[in-house]
């Protein structure tokens, strides 16, 4: 876990980087987070971050492979943050209620989002699970996954997505970066838990489904 001044040590910190280890393991039981793939967060009181550091393998987290950012993605305890902990800032920003943030990589959504090259967008339509979104209350609707080309240039990828959530009404608690992984994220660290595992798997439907029709959605 991060290491804060004596006087700043809390249970709460405690708390919150146990339940990050604890998520990991679920997440990495599911085969959605493969060698060191994958970034979790929570926003701690102060609106600082606790997440996971760069290089730490999500199934087999401790303590010490949870760090502490600023709001803007600075480090506040000596250790390195992922590249990625920018994306995590954006997502903070732009959602004031957003609590947590989940960052994963399953096998079906990665090849999907390849599949639909020039597309900006993930189409799910008809699914019970689309209910896990806010607003949405039946399964009679469509949903359009924001989608966005990869890229080792964070600053550039979080340029790209901040129009796309920004211009958003109801924000959508989702988006996927094409050939690398699903965000996604909840007021609380379970509810981003419940997006999670509703995303990968109506991912995995649509994956499938696409492969049936012989063409991509």
């Amino acid at each position: 876990m991060y290491r804060p001044a004596a006087h700043d040590i809390s249970p709460h910190a405690t708390q919150v980087a146990d339940m990050l280890i604890a998520i990991g393991r679920r997440i990495d039981a599911r085969g959605h987070a493969p060698a060191t793939g994958g970034n979790y967060s929570v926003r701690l009181d102060d609106g600082s971050i606790a997440i996971t550091i760069s290089g730490s393998h999500k199934g087999r987290l401790t303590r010490d492979d949870i760090m502490r950012v600023s709001a803007a993605g600075d480090a506040l305890d000596g250790k390195k943050p992922s590249a990625e902990t920018l994306l995590h800032c954006l997502i903070y920003a732009i959602d004031p209620g957003a609590g947590a943030v989940l960052h994963t990589h399953s096998i079906a959504g990665t090849v999907l989002s390849r599949a639909l090259a020039g597309q900006d967008h993930i189409g799910l339509e008809g699914y019970e699970l689309l209910k896990i979104f806010p607003g949405i209350d039946t399964h009679a609707t469509r949903v359009e996954l924001p989608l966005v080309d990869n890229s080792q240039d964070m600053p550039a990828v979080a340029d790209q997505l901040r129009p796309l959530l920004t211009a958003q009404s109801p924000l959508l608690p989702a988006f996927y970066i094409r050939g690398h992984g699903l965000y996604t994220w909840g007021p609380t660290a379970e509810a981003a838990e419940h997006r999670v595992e509703a995303c990968e798997f109506l991912l995995s439907c649509a994956w499938e489904e696409c492969k049936l029709a012989g063409a991509t959605r």
